[in-house]
């Protein structure tokens, strides 16, 4: 069983989370300070953070855990806030929610999150649309051989538009590859994500916003020229 570590400072809602989780299947265990979750989350799985604690700067301690390590993590917030969001994706999130959350789309978050994080089939092919690379055998993207450093969220996103260079991907299917959800309000974190690689890009040319559709691969450049192998 998966452990979740709850990093939530009201006692009352860190614990319905954790119960709610533990009728889900996961072991979950809770804390309500920044500074017990840098001691304890080394045997957990997944860290479900909340962004408002009371001794730490809860994007502090994103950045932190991912500069210490690649653990799962799940920021959540009470404030419905776009920026809340881009930086809590840019400090190492691979996620972040609304604390208002229902019991089943937690749950359906945690799978998600876990489902992007293990590795890839050795099978999968690499990409290259020069001079963007991307090597899902070592999740690792490359832009005229510097590494930018994204989260396994942000690799499965651009992975999967990068897959179909010519062709728009809907906001539908974006939602139920890369976050296995089909739910139309939390289709906004897409968003977020794509304004989140987008800068670590250097360029919103890289990412085609296709109104009312989806997006696509852009360029930058040179014209895309895709490569298997």
């Amino acid at each position: 069983m998966k452990k979740v570590l709850v990093v939530e400072p009201d006692a009352a809602a860190a614990e319905m989370t954790a119960g709610d989780l533990r009728r889900q299947g996961y072991v979950a265990h809770t804390v309500d300070r920044g500074a017990r979750i840098l001691r304890t989350y080394h045997d957990a799985d997944l860290v479900l953070l909340s962004l408002d604690l009371p001794d730490l700067d809860g994007l502090e301690v994103c950045r932190t855990l991912r500069a210490e390590s690649d653990i799962p993590l799940i920021a959540c917030t009470h404030r419905d806030n776009e920026l809340e969001r881009v930086l809590a994706l840019k400090a190492g999130a691979d996620d972040c929610v609304l604390r208002t959350w229902g019991p089943r789309e937690i749950g359906a978050r945690i799978e998600a999150v876990l489902r992007r994080t293990r590795p890839q089939s050795v099978g999968a092919d690499s990409i290259s649309l020069r001079p963007l690379h991307i090597d899902p055998r070592t999740r690792e993207v490359r832009l005229r051989d510097r590494v930018v450093d994204v989260t396994a969220t942000e690799f499965e996103l651009l992975y999967t538009l990068a897959a179909r260079p010519d062709s728009v991907v809907s906001r539908k299917e974006l939602m139920a590859k890369v976050w296995g959800s089909n739910w139309v309000r939390t289709s906004r974190t897409i968003d977020t994500h794509v304004s989140s690689l987008r800068a670590k890009l250097g360029s919103s040319r890289w990412i085609i916003t296709v109104r009312g559709v989806g997006y696509r691969m852009g360029h930058v450049g040179q014209m895309p020229e895709t490569s298997v192998g």
